[in-house]
């Protein structure tokens, strides 16, 4: 039995009204609001450094992190910063700073990378109200070299955050990786498998939890799931002390 559901894609021009109805939309990879250079950008995903902060003693995830705030189409770089989260948001990981590597210059100093932060950043915009938005940027790997690998080892979760991105980097040898969304205040949900590189994942946070299942290896062998995940929060970052980080030109 094949352990993919085809992606609900959201029709064009109809991101904006999906979101507001369902909490989620879907977009298959030509129907992304910026360019997005897999060609330059996905070769990155090969350079992340494993993810020391694993509670569950896996060796599975790399990941790297960078903080920015977007308004309008201004893009700020913010000085590298721990990423922080509540236990209320994330039980597993939550309560600790954890400290990674800044994301590479390749990326960040892209052209196309702020024009892909600002069109998310009208997204959210769109959906809660212009204001400035607080976004941080998670490049992850997930591979199978050792086993079962778990993109979201802390299970269904929301983030704490206004507006969730999730797009689909590659995707090489791997079964499983299913994406499941649920309403927060009911038992509603859809559930699919994002293959194709591109796809992209777009959740108002406020409403939606998710979780992707665990990827085992292909007959090929062992392989990978790249994702980069965005995420765009009201008022400021989350931290220990909920202050509030002003930003450098990038």
């Amino acid at each position: 039995m094949s352990d993919r559901w085809s992606p609900p894609y959201t029709p064009p021009g109809q991101r904006d009204a999906a979101l507001r109805a369902h909490g989620f939309a879907v977009l298959a990879p030509d129907a992304l609001p910026a360019p997005l250079p897999l060609a330059r950008w996905a070769p990155l995903w090969a350079q992340l450094p494993p993810d020391g902060y694993l509670r569950d003693g896996g060796r599975y995830r790399y990941r790297r992190h960078g903080s920015f705030v977007v308004e309008g189409d201004s893009v700020r770089l913010v000085p590298q910063r721990p990423h922080w989260q509540p236990t209320s948001y994330n039980a597993l990981h939550g309560g600790i700073l954890r400290h990674y590597e800044p994301l590479p210059a390749a990326l960040r100093q892209d052209a196309a990378w702020a024009q892909w932060l600002a069109a998310w950043g009208r997204c959210a915009s769109a959906l809660h109200g212009e204001r400035p938005w607080y976004v941080e940027a998670h490049p992850f790997r997930i591979d199978t070299a050792h086993g079962i690998g778990r993109p979201t080892p802390e299970g269904a979760h929301r983030d704490g955050v206004q507006l969730v991105v999730v797009t689909l980097m590659d995707r090489q040898h791997v079964q499983g990786g299913e994406t499941r969304v649920f309403e927060a205040a009911s038992p509603h949900g859809q559930r699919f498998t994002l293959v194709a590189p591109g796809s992209t994942l777009v959740l108002d946070d406020e409403r939606m939890i998710h979780e992707t299942t665990p990827i085992q290896p292909a007959a090929e062998g062992a392989g990978h799931r790249d994702t980069l995940v965005l995420t765009y929060r009201a008022g400021g970052f989350q931290g220990p002390d909920s202050s509030e980080d002003q930003g450098d030109h990038a």
